[in-house]
């Protein structure tokens, strides 16, 4: 008997395992694309006029679509018209990210006190803190190593360690009697500092790490690396119909925004889409949870870069960029919060999402989303075409409301956007969870979105 959500869910908690930090997601998705027949493209090269599939990596962010189903530039109707299929062809893009909140290696991390050794750590994005302690814990993510043979004298070498390696011990309650009365409050620079070992000398991290990579520790130039939970993704409940997985914010759109793309590209070769061309286009951002102003960010030129080198690998010009631009649609891709059944009133009464119940449109007045009307009814209608339901999510008015990338994508762009999740609980936690059922609607909604009838 098939479990809820199908071989859709299970593919879910294999790419979340797969995916311990952001570079190992893009490479997860990346490789992924490349069996469903896309070619990989770099950012320094010149980049086909051919038809086709690509995917571009930038550290932790990727970029993927295609231009297979439009017309070779040079072609009869290759000079295209408004919405047609020549360079200034429309987009549909699905946007997501690539990072979560956790604990980041600090450059000199060596720390040895009263006979523990230790290892310093700086906190990334808004993790609930304690949802960190007294977790076996695991480093992923990727070493900068020296390589005379490339442009920069470095390489990255992608990293993980997945043996019980740090642990965040919780002050004994018999030495903290008010925690119960008061809640725990934790000092991000004092508190959160992970034991691993107990030897009463700092070990050289650097050296250590070398080692692992079998190099020389003169050879390691730095690092990004972060804490990872050890606990494999899991179906949940007795039903098995609940996924516990770490990261699910925003592995899970990201996910669901791959097998769409592929989806959105199989669809296209049948001819099962609508007349209007449209480029369908995945877009997964690193630094989301850390205000997302940086190289690969969505609110970098990532993004803007990649939709005009596809335009002008066609054979448009500038103009050709914008009147694309004018004509495409985006759909921004993270998590929505469910109502939870033990804090129903921090949530709208009239806008509760459910488990179970589908993606959610997310809207906020003050824009802290994208979706406006426009943007809402294309959801909608991308929602009839999958035949699954669409959920509203809107904050209270009294709390503060979180963001995503679409208002940003939506000013660098000027394309049309609306923000849509699937539910879940559980935000930012070191273990986060969703309905299994949840997985399957969300990968029709994102296919729909990209591949409109």
């Amino acid at each position: 008997m098939e479990l809820p959500g199908g071989p859709e869910a299970d593919g879910l908690l294999a790419y979340v395992d797969a995916a311990p930090s952001p570079y190992h997601a893009v490479a997860a998705v990346r490789d992924r694309l490349r069996e469903a027949g896309f070619t990989e493209l770099e950012e320094t090269a010149a980049w086909p006029a051919a038809p086709g599939r690509y995917v571009v990596l930038r550290e932790g962010s990727l970029a993927a679509w295609s231009t297979e189903h439009l017309e070779a530039v040079g072609s009869a109707g290759s000079a295209g018209s408004a919405g047609g299929a020549g360079p200034a062809t429309p987009f549909r893009i699905v946007g997501g990210h690539t990072d979560s909140p956790n604990l980041r290696v600090k450059p000199r991390p060596d720390l040895a006190r009263l006979g523990w050794d230790q290892l310093a750590l700086e906190v990334y994005g808004g993790p609930l803190l304690n949802s960190w302690l007294d977790r076996d814990l695991g480093l992923s993510g990727r070493v900068l190593v020296r390589d005379p043979g490339t442009a920069y004298g470095a390489r990255a070498l992608l990293w993980r360690h997945d043996e019980p390696l740090l642990r965040i011990p919780q002050l004994a309650i018999h030495l903290d009697r008010g925690v119960t009365e008061h809640g725990l409050t934790l000092n991000p620079q004092t508190h959160l500092v992970p034991v691993w070992g107990a030897t009463g000398s700092a070990p050289d991290f650097r050296s250590w790490l070398a080692g692992e990579l079998d190099l020389a520790p003169e050879a390691v130039l730095a690092w990004d690396l972060m804490t990872h939970d050890l606990t494999p993704a899991a179906r949940l409940g007795r039903v098995q119909d609940l996924i516990a997985a770490p990261r699910l914010d925003n592995l899970a759109s990201a996910y669901a925004g791959c097998r769409a793309l592929i989806a959105a590209c199989e669809r296209r070769a049948s001819g099962a889409t609508g007349r209007t061309p449209y480029v369908p286009l995945l877009v997964l951002f690193d630094h989301e949870e850390v205000g997302s102003t940086t190289n690969r960010g969505g609110d970098s030129q990532f993004l803007p870069a990649v939709l005009e080198r596809i335009v002008l690998a066609r054979g448009g010009e500038r103009a050709d960029v914008l009147r694309a631009l004018a004509g495409s649609l985006v759909c921004s891709a993270d998590m929505a919060h469910a109502v939870h059944p033990n804090y129903a009133e921090r949530l709208d009464p009239q806008h509760h999402v459910l488990v179970g119940g589908g993606p959610a449109v997310k809207v906020n007045s003050k824009a802290r989303y994208a979706s406006d009307a426009t943007g809402i009814a294309a959801a909608r209608l991308a929602a009839e075409q999958a035949g699954v339901g669409l959920q509203t999510f809107v904050s209270r008015g009294d709390l503060p409301c979180g963001s995503t990338i679409g208002p940003m994508t939506a000013a660098l762009t000027g394309a049309i956007t609306v923000d849509v999740g699937a539910p879940m609980l559980s935000m930012h936690s070191a273990r986060e969870l969703m309905a299994a059922a949840d997985v399957p609607p969300y990968v029709a909604l994102l296919t729909a979105f990209l591949a409109p009838a």
